[in-house]
């Protein structure tokens, strides 16, 4: 299986080692040789019971992008209303300093991983020395092996009031399919405050492989602010993995709407390691067409008076299936937690799929902890009411869609910002509705 999808990308990786030495290039070999021995994750591994990599694994994709740093982007790309600050661009995963803006600001340094590895590698030796041991973790190996770039983000220590920090990640066409690999840090000082949104956009048609790993670390008592907008080609594959440590006091908000890309696998963990941090996580999938979608969250708590509280929510259409798994564990010690996963889900055609897997496990004493998931449809009594006060039955599934969703980020005080995330739900919502409609009716 691994012939058309890893041994090239082995063979990629060990000439990239081997030019560089240090502990940096023993990274790379460790991850190559963990990859050459268990090769991709079989089909009864518990991790990837719900998402096939088969059709993944024989793509021969080629890595890297010769001319990205100099292919013509549509400015549109880049664009995303209420957002107007620093941004870092990134095109087929090369850093593209004509469509970045980075200006001087205290306390934020704005760069890039090639950057830092050559003036100041050792302060990167924490994060990409992390080790992958389990088999499944396949995509983070391949990161570590071959990320050559990536955005880096340090706030200093009490900094607060910074302007949002725009990221965008671009799929641009090329003359063959290509594999990506960004590694991201995010590291917020003592007491200081960072918003930041993560943008992945693609031309139509491009069916690249995007693979990104974001390391965050939230100092104690500081706060960072989250958004993750993927709205990528519906025939591009993308697989993202979030790391987040918070220390005492820290707080972490995401927010996720995953809209684009044909295949999508998002990997989530979070660490609660000091007393009274906190985890709050909103998201939304809508998919549509033959579109599979994965999101996996693990939430630790190894803290006194830690809180975690987790509402995604999903949706899909024609034959498009939505995998969650949410999975929190309260560690030994870890008195007075406090942890809530909801997970709702809604089928829009009888062709769709959702499967959900709320798991919770408990360690400690003094716990407050509760989690559910939910599968079905809109409700009728709710559409025949919208429907009697003069509304079509597409406009009343699609605005009690919406309203479904929009639980997850209803908080954005950013108005622009908000409203460009409704009209991207809306775009996802289906334009012919009324022969599931009839068929719900029937049964």
């Amino acid at each position: 299986m691994a012939a058309g999808f890893l041994e090239p990308l082995i063979a990629d990786g060990a000439a990239l080692a081997g030019g560089q030495a240090g502990w940096l290039g023993r990274v790379r070999a460790n991850a190559l040789a963990q990859l050459a021995r268990d090769g991709m994750p079989v089909a009864r591994s518990e991790a990837w019971k719900y998402t096939s990599l088969r059709a993944l694994s024989q793509r021969p994709y080629q890595r890297g992008d010769s001319d990205a740093t100099a292919r013509s982007i549509d400015a549109g790309l880049l664009a995303l209303p209420g957002v107007d600050g620093p941004r870092l661009v990134f095109v087929n995963g090369a850093f593209r300093a004509d469509l970045s803006h980075i200006e001087p600001i205290d306390g934020l340094q704005l760069r890039t991983l090639s950057q830092v590895l050559e003036s100041d590698a050792d302060s990167l030796r924490g994060p990409l020395s992390r080790s992958f041991d389990d088999a499944a973790d396949v995509f983070a190996r391949l990161n570590t092996a071959l990320a050559g770039d990536g955005p880096v983000i340090r706030v200093a220590a009490g900094r607060r009031d910074l302007p949002l920090v725009h990221l965008v990640l671009i799929g641009a066409a090329a003359s063959t399919e290509l594999a990506w690999h960004l590694r991201g840090i995010i590291e917020v000082g003592e007491g200081a405050a960072l918003r930041v949104v993560e943008h992945h956009v693609g031309e139509a048609g491009q069916a690249h492989f995007g693979n990104l790993l974001t390391q965050i670390v939230v100092a104690a008592g500081g706060r960072l602010d989250l958004l993750q907008v993927q709205n990528s080609s519906e025939s591009a594959s993308l697989y993202r993995r979030s790391e987040a440590l918070l220390e005492a006091d820290a707080q972490l908000e995401m927010r996720s709407i995953e809209a684009g890309a044909a295949w999508l696998r998002h990997d989530l963990a979070v660490t609660l390691a000091g007393d009274r941090s906190r985890f709050v996580s909103r998201g939304v999938f809508a998919l549509r067409g033959r579109q599979h979608a994965d999101t996996r969250l693990d939430v630790r708590h190894a803290a006194r008076d830690t809180a975690c509280d987790i509402g995604w929510r999903g949706v899909a259409d024609q034959r498009s299936r939505g995998v969650f798994h949410g999975a929190i564990t309260v560690n030994p010690g870890a008195d007075g937690s406090d942890a809530q996963l909801s997970n709702k889900n809604l089928l829009l055609s009888a062709q769709a799929e959702i499967d959900s897997q709320p798991v919770l496990e408990i360690y400690a004493d003094e716990v407050k902890a509760a989690h559910g998931a939910t599968v079905g449809q809109l409700d009728e009594q709710a559409l025949f009411y919208l429907r009697s006060r003069g509304l079509s039955a597409q406009q009343a599934r699609s605005l009690l869609t919406l309203a479904f969703c929009r639980i997850a980020f209803d908080s954005i005080e950013n108005t622009a910002l908000r409203e460009h995330v409704d009209a991207l739900l809306l775009e996802r919502l289906p334009e012919q509705v009324e022969e599931f409609a009839s068929e719900g009716a029937s049964a």
